[in-house]
């Protein structure tokens, strides 16, 4: 099942349980999109898809510049992954296909 579409998904980070809307564009092995949640919008960089696991990139500005790397994979209509803090350790990530 393509992973494109909306998914409304919650990190697990430091600072408590964060969420937040993730639109996702897959086209062959490309990974395009954008995050959505209290901190803003977040463009996808470096989006890559290999069957059901994607990988991307995403730069925070707010409240610290951080830089997060994240790794998911998805099943149906369930995402869920771990996504890299910059210096702050990992994360563990999960979510749905938004209705």
């Amino acid at each position: 099942m393509s992973a494109n579409g909306k998914w409304d998904v919650t990190m697990n980070t430091p600072m408590g349980a964060q969420k937040s809307t993730l639109t996702l564009n897959v086209n062959g092995s490309e990974v395009t999109g954008k995050m959505e949640g209290a901190q803003g919008a977040l463009e996808i960089q470096n989006g890559k898809a290999n069957g059901d696991e994607l990988s991307w990139t995403a730069d925070m500005t707010q409240p610290m510049p951080i830089k997060l790397e994240f790794s998911a994979k998805v099943d149906g209509d369930n995402i869920s992954g771990s996504v890299k803090l910059g210096a702050f350790g990992n994360a563990s990530f999960s979510g749905t296909r938004a209705a």
